[in-house]
């Protein structure tokens, strides 16, 4: 049936059907290029609210590059070339292959649209000020992916507590760790400081070794060399928790504090 009215479009439009075919795949995977996918929100995890709402294999159906976390904040989450990693809070690295849950995270199919290099990188806010003037505008979304050797990389962990923990008091008992000469690469998203109330507003970078072995959220940096690669995002799509916990939190709080605090 679908074959039939495809053949019938490629004729009323004067094409071939692989001409037809070729264009619609075309628009199709043009149209994921600047589209973010992300699972929750920020103002939900900063209150506790970190059940498992959409499955690993679910989440990497929209993207295959991006960060978050897991249930009941059990680590940090890495999303590169399709795979999921988790590191832990005593800072061991897993490649998870199974179908769990994940109660937050951002993904793209990241697509570079520039890349550049920055040189002497000194700390984060040297990164950070890096980046931006590769930015065009304040109002949209960025993923990022830089690639070198880092002379230092100072990460930190969340560990699984109780369901309900609210972040910021999960942060003060995070593992933190610090890597010298290390070779591997930072996944960054940047989001406008509106989005608070759904997203981390800023820079928000994990970090994870190219022999997978570290990682982590980064605090801190420094590098003689990067690549960096850039993409734009102008599509979200959120998918929000319709059972559990989250249909019944207060959310109506403003997250912008704790998650400075947190972050």
């Amino acid at each position: 049936m679908l074959n039939t009215a495809a053949r019938d479009s490629a004729a009323s439009r004067g094409t071939s059907l692989d001409n037809l075919v070729g264009a619609a795949l075309g628009e199709y995977l043009d149209s994921k290029r600047h589209r973010m996918y992300q699972i929750s929100t920020s103002t939900a995890l900063v209150d506790g609210v970190a059940e498992g709402a959409v499955s690993a294999q679910t989440l990497l159906e929209h993207g295959d590059f991006g960060l978050g976390t897991f249930e009941n904040l059990d680590g940090e989450m890495v999303i590169i070339d399709g795979a999921i990693y988790q590191v832990s809070g005593d800072g061991s690295v897993k490649h998870r292959e199974d179908d769990f849950r994940i109660p937050f995270a951002v993904v793209t199919r990241f697509q570079e649209e520039e890349n550049f290099e920055l040189k002497g990188i000194l700390c984060l806010k040297d990164l950070e000020g890096a980046c931006d003037r590769h930015r065009e505008s304040n109002n949209l979304f960025y993923a990022l992916k830089l690639d070198g050797v880092f002379e230092v990389v100072h990460a930190r962990a969340v560990s699984v507590l109780a369901p309900g923990t609210r972040l910021v008091d999960a942060a003060k008992v995070q593992k933190e760790f610090y890597f010298s000469n290390v070779e591997g690469t930072l996944i960054g998203l940047w989001s406008p400081a509106y989005s608070s109330s759904f997203n981390v507003p800023g820079y928000h970078f994990h970090f994870i070794s190219k022999d997978r072995k570290k990682g982590g959220h980064v605090l801190q940096c420094r590098a003689k060399t990067l690549r960096a690669g850039l993409q734009m995002l102008c599509q979200y799509d959120v998918r929000l928790p319709n059972a559990g916990t989250f249909l019944t939190a207060d959310l109506s709080n403003n997250p912008a504090v704790d998650l400075a605090k947190a972050e």
